[in-house]
């Protein structure tokens, strides 16, 4: 649903902070992004608490076997975590994404004419954005894998930009949207760059797609140093995985892009389920995990105290390698790519 340009200019006047178009732009965008984070903390009481929250997280880290998870007891994040994503609920509700929605006080950048990058009020980490598209349109990574890649470009190595799937992880699925957070702030950042993690297994036009090992989660990452042609790839991956699944949406997959060096790397967790089974038992006996990417890579948000403290290493393995596609379909994907 495209909204009507005269209502959009009317709004964006409001709503917007700053413009960045990547022409001859006085500031970087992170620098923008981290100035509209300090005036929107002074002026949005909801951000500013949400950001305060993040000084009493609780941490605990796991040593699972051969990676290591770093469990966050956040109780701002547990809307998120118990958020509906169904199909029917995302057509009924008043879309919080959208432009005309957000809170009056809420201002953001304008992106390259189409997206605007908002703080988000729920932080994992300390500088923590949201990018949602101008239109209502539901979320979907393939057909805007090109500004998935430039917005990586655009905020550097300084930061991580992600992507959850409509079906794993989004808690707004029919708002396209992307985050941006600190990079360096995930595990898997670090063990993907270890020297026996990942496998090259196969080369396509410059680009390398890895698979990483022991991890407990299938893993596939793509690096190259042409942002168009790693995209390109990408999307190629994502069509042997349709095929092999004999799909046509969308496969269950999150996103980690990285940016640094002149290269671009697409850490893509593959994925069966959004949420393990515990989620959805009764009493105490529930364990209210909801994994996405930030979770998928390693930093897992544990909205309940009890949780926090009784999950262990052999439990996160579990919860992983059930939310995550079977080994068998990743390789019949890599070799439908050959």
């Amino acid at each position: 649903m495209k909204m009507n340009r005269g209502h959009f200019a009317s709004i964006l006047s409001k709503k917007a902070y700053a413009t960045f178009d990547g022409k001859g732009s006085l500031k970087s965008l992170p620098g923008l992004c981290i100035e509209l984070l300090s005036e929107q903390q002074k002026a949005w009481l909801n951000l500013r608490e949400g950001c305060e929250s993040l000084e009493n997280v609780r941490e605990r880290a796991l040593s699972c076997r051969g990676f290591s998870v770093r469990l966050q007891h956040n109780p701002g994040r547990i809307k998120n975590s118990l958020a509906d994503v169904g199909v029917k609920i995302g057509n009924e509700r008043r879309c919080f994404l959208c432009i005309d929605h957000l809170p009056e006080v809420q201002k953001g950048i304008l992106y390259r004419g189409k997206y605007l990058i908002l703080c988000n009020p729920r932080p994992v980490f300390s500088s923590h954005f949201t990018l949602p598209h101008s239109d209502h349109r539901r979320q979907s990574i393939a057909e805007h894998i090109d500004i998935f890649l430039q917005i990586m470009t655009d905020f550097g190595s300084g930061f991580t930009v992600l992507y959850n799937g409509p079906r794993c992880g989004a808690s707004a699925p029919d708002h396209l949207h992307f985050q941006a957070v600190p990079s360096g702030q995930m595990p898997i950042e670090k063990e993907i760059h270890e020297g026996t993690r990942s496998t090259l297994v196969l080369q396509i036009d410059g680009v390398l797609l890895y698979r990483a090992r022991n991890l407990s989660r299938e893993v596939i990452i793509l690096e190259g140093g042409d942002p168009v042609i790693v995209g390109v790839i990408f999307n190629r991956f994502l069509d042997a995985l349709k095929k092999v699944h004999h799909l046509d949406e969308e496969p269950m997959l999150n996103v980690a892009g990285l940016h640094g060096e002149g290269r671009w790397r697409l850490v893509i967790f593959l994925r069966r389920k959004h949420r393990p089974d515990a989620f959805f038992r009764e009493g105490d006996a529930r364990v209210l995990v909801s994994p996405g990417v930030i979770d998928m890579g390693g930093v897992l948000i544990v909205p309940l105290e009890r949780d926090f403290d009784r999950l262990d290493a052999a439990s996160v393995e579990g919860i992983y390698s059930e939310v995550s596609l079977e080994g068998k379909v990743v390789e019949r994907a890599i070799d439908a790519m050959k």
